[in-house]
């Protein structure tokens, strides 16, 4: 069976929640999970959890700054760092070992600059056959959004942000 490319977007919250909701449904069918994360520099919750089921965990090495506070410099070593990563995840998945790929927030990796476009697109088209991929983040570039075989938007209506509450453990990360 061939490996479909899932795209889950958009400026809700729940993206990286149900990607990793989907590397546990693989994991508990007995499927090898490859769970690579980009820009998020302060550990999240499902890490932990996904890597004891036995999912590898990838992390794009990250300060606690948002790319648009950083220096020059520090956005250049950001960029050195995305590209590292992805280049290591790559080679993981080129293994063949795994069934399932999730990247997450890889789309606004592009989208920052810290990951060429050119280079998520040729490991999308260089993927082995069987292996399911996907991609979250916001406002995918239409060479991701041709890629997809499902494309999930995510629309924020209401949220507590918007009334001062900030991000809470466990819930937003």
């Amino acid at each position: 069976m061939a490996g479909l490319i899932h795209l889950y977007v958009g400026d809700g919250k729940g993206k990286t929640t149900a990607a990793a909701g989907l590397a546990l449904r693989a994991l508990g069918c007995g499927r090898k999970v490859l769970f690579g994360q980009f820009l998020k520099g302060r550990p999240t919750g499902e890490i932990a959890p996904l890597a004891q089921q036995g999912a590898k965990v990838m992390r794009a090495k990250v300060g606690e700054k948002f790319i648009f506070q950083m220096s020059p410099e520090e956005k250049e070593e950001a960029v050195r760092l995305h590209i590292q990563a992805l280049e290591e995840m790559e080679r993981e998945i080129r293994t063949g070992q795994y069934d399932l790929a999730i990247l997450d927030e890889v789309v606004d990796a592009v989208n920052t600059g810290v990951i060429p476009l050119e280079k998520l697109t040729a490991l999308l088209d260089g993927k082995p056959d069987e292996l399911e991929v996907v991609l979250t983040g916001r406002n995918p570039p239409p060479e991701i959004v041709e890629r997809s075989d499902y494309y999930t938007e995510f629309v924020c209506r209401k949220h507590p942000f918007q009334k001062g509450v900030p991000a809470r453990e466990g819930i937003e990360y």
